[in-house]
């Protein structure tokens, strides 16, 4: 607990040395209360410039608040936000045209197809993403002539994600982006993100596909009960006894496992004491970002939300 207690001071800093670009997002000491209910207590983190940060936590445990405030959409009860160097409360229309943001909620349904919605929606922008590339990107080249309210909801969800980040915006917001893809359009999803990384756009993602934060963040940070638990490199969170492989084996048929930081080692001794025979079954697991994930949230002290808000 020490280690992780210092991570995550270090990693919620700010622009930690001299010289280093200031943090696209910062956020220090973030409270928001309802009444008596503490939705978030405490939250610091930063966003540099280019850097993917995934934002990982259950239901109800105070990310879409914090999102919110971050996006001007909520007000905070206490501490201090800045977004593109700008206190989101007071943010204008301006600050508002350099973000991105693609919400939990689909689009509405229209009269527009999806060309057409896309076409005007990068109208207003000076140098908006090709539309059919877009389409294209999001896997929707059979619906470009569609009107979106004759869409299914997963394909409507596509919609969001494309009218989010048509305007090439220097931060984008994604809340869980990749809800209701198939796998095939997952994926390209994510090339598409690579080519916003690529570009120096600075994301900030949710994700319940812990697979997806893998693939995708820089950095991660872990909220739970309104708190942030843990931060740091999709390497770290969790420290290392967290990430120590497991060997699994089944010895008289029994089904036998160790924790150990040398498992081709520990291989190599029990296939030498079974003279040279490889035991049955055996295998190394290594712990994913997901199994870290779940070890964190379970050690965080459960909290819920009063009836009516979604933290």
């Amino acid at each position: 607990m020490p280690e992780r207690a210092d991570r995550i001071c270090r990693s919620g800093s700010g622009a930690r040395e001299a010289g280093a670009m200031e943090p696209v997002v910062s956020v220090r000491d973030l409270h928001k209360s309802y009444g008596t209910f503490s939705a978030v207590t405490g939250v610091s983190f930063d966003i540099g410039p280019g850097e993917t940060f995934a934002l990982l936590g259950p239901n109800g445990a105070g990310k879409s608040t914090a999102i919110e405030i971050l996006e001007g959409y909520r007000d905070r009860t206490s501490g201090d936000v800045r977004v593109l160097g700008q206190d989101p409360a007071r943010g204008g229309l301006a600050w508002k045209a350099r973000l991105g943001i693609v919400l939990q909620s689909s689009a509405e349904s229209g009269s527009a197809t999806v060309r057409e919605e896309l076409s005007r929606f990068a109208a207003f922008y000076p140098s908006p993403r090709d539309v059919d590339e877009l389409i294209a990107a999001v896997g929707l080249e059979e619906k470009a002539g569609t009107l979106i309210r004759k869409l299914s909801g997963g394909q409507r969800r596509r919609v969001d994600v494309a009218l989010g980040i048509v305007g090439r915006p220097e931060l984008v917001f994604l809340d869980e982006p990749t809800t209701g893809f198939d796998p095939e359009a997952r994926r390209r999803f994510w090339e598409l993100l690579r080519s916003l990384q690529a570009e120096g756009t600075s994301i900030l993602l949710t994700t319940h596909y812990l697979d997806e934060a893998a693939q995708l963040a820089h950095r991660v940070g872990v909220i739970a009960g309104g708190r942030m638990i843990d931060i740091g490199g999709v390497n770290e969170i969790g420290g290392a006894a967290s990430r120590v492989p497991v060997v699994r084996w089944r010895e008289d048929g029994v089904l036998r496992e160790e924790r150990t930081t040398a498992p081709a080692t520990f291989v190599a001794r029990l296939v030498a004491a079974s003279d040279g025979l490889e035991p049955d079954d055996v295998e190394i697991v290594r712990p994913s970002l997901e199994d870290v994930y779940l070890g964190l949230v379970a050690s965080a002290a459960p909290t819920s939300a009063p009836e009516g808000v979604l933290a």
